[in-house]
C-alpha cells in the first residue's frame, strides 16, 4: 500500500459558487483523507456576492477539518490562492478550485510521486471548456514560456500538490490570474524538483466562470509586465516594493 502523506491542506478559492461550495468541500474531505493522516481544507470566500460565505460558515460550524478565509471584497484569484497558502497548516498543500471541474480522486496518482518532488503539477489531459477558452490558454502559455521561460505544459491547470512549508516561503504577490505562472518562476528560482503529470478536467455544471472576463484578462496581461519588472529589479539587485498583502 503506498505511504499516506502526513497532514494536507487543501485550498479552495471561491467566488461566487454557492451552487458548487458544499459539494467541493465534501470532494475535497474525501480525497485528502483517502491520501492523508490527517488534513483540513482551508476554503477562501473571495467577496462573493451569493451565499457562497454563508454556506461555508455553516459547514464550517460542523466540521473542524473546515476552515474559511473571508475577503472583504473581491481581490482577485491570486489573492485568493495566497490567502489560502498562508492559512495552510499541513506539510503538503493542494492547490484546487471550488468549481468542481476536477475529480479530486486523481490525487491518489499524485501522492507516490510526491515525496520525491516538491511539487507535482496537473495538466489538463482534455480540457474541457469551450474552444475560445482552450485558445486563449494555448497562447497564455506560450506567452508565459517566452516571458518567463516557464516550460509547464499547462501553467494555469489548478490540480498542484506542494511541499507545504516550501509554498508557503515563496514570495508570491500576485493578486490576479498571474498567481500560477509566479508560482512557477518561484519555484524555479527556488530549484524545486517539479513533475508534471495529466489530469481529467470536467465541464463547468453550475455558476459562471471568469477566466474570460475581460477585467481578468487586462489583470494578467498587467501583472505580466510588472513580475517582469520585478525580476529584473531582483537582478539587479535593486530595492524591492514589499509584496502586496492579501
Amino acid at each position: 500500500m503506498p505511504e499516506n502523506l502526513t497532514s494536507l491542506s487543501v485550498v479552495l478559492p471561491c467566488l461566487d459558487e454557492a451552487p458548487n461550495v458544499a459539494a467541493a468541500v465534501a470532494q475535497a474531505h474525501a480525497a485528502a483523507s483517502a491520501v492523508a493522516r490527517e488534513h483540513e481544507v482551508v476554503l477562501v470566500d473571495d467577496g462573493s456576492t451569493d451565499e457562497t460565505g454563508a454556506i461555508a460558515d455553516a459547514l464550517a460550524a460542523i466540521d473542524p477539518r473546515l476552515r474559511v478565509v473571508h475577503h472583504d471584497r473581491n481581490r482577485g484569484y491570486g489573492a485568493a490562492v495566497r490567502s489560502g497558502i498562508a492559512a495552510t497548516r499541513s506539510d503538503w498543500v493542494l492547490l484546487t478550485d471550488g468549481d468542481l471541474q476536477f475529480d479530486l480522486s486523481q490525487l491518489e496518482r499524485f501522492v507516490p510521486l510526491a515525496f520525491a518532488h516538491d511539487l507535482v503539477a496537473g495538466y489538463r489531459v482534455d480540457r474541457a471548456d469551450p474552444l475560445g477558452r482552450r485558445l486563449a490558454a494555448r497562447a497564455w502559455n506560450r506567452l508565459v514560456r517566452a516571458s518567463f521561460g516557464v516550460r509547464a505544459r499547462d501553467v494555469d491547470c489548478a490540480f498542484k500538490l506542494a511541499r507545504g512549508p516550501a509554498v508557503r516561503a515563496l514570495p508570491l504577490s500576485s493578486d490576479g490570474a498571474m498567481i500560477s505562472t509566479e508560482l512557477f518562476v518561484r519555484a524555479s528560482q527556488a530549484q524545486w524538483r517539479i513533475f508534471e503529470l495529466g489530469v481529467d478536467h470536467r465541464p463547468r455544471v453550475a455558476g459562471e466562470p471568469t477566466g474570460g472576463d475581460p477585467r481578468v484578462i487586462l489583470r494578467a496581461f498587467r501583472e505580466l509586465l510588472e513580475l517582469r519588472a520585478r525580476l529584473r529589479e531582483e537582478r539587479r539587485g535593486e530595492p524591492q516594493a514589499h509584496p502586496r498583502t492579501a
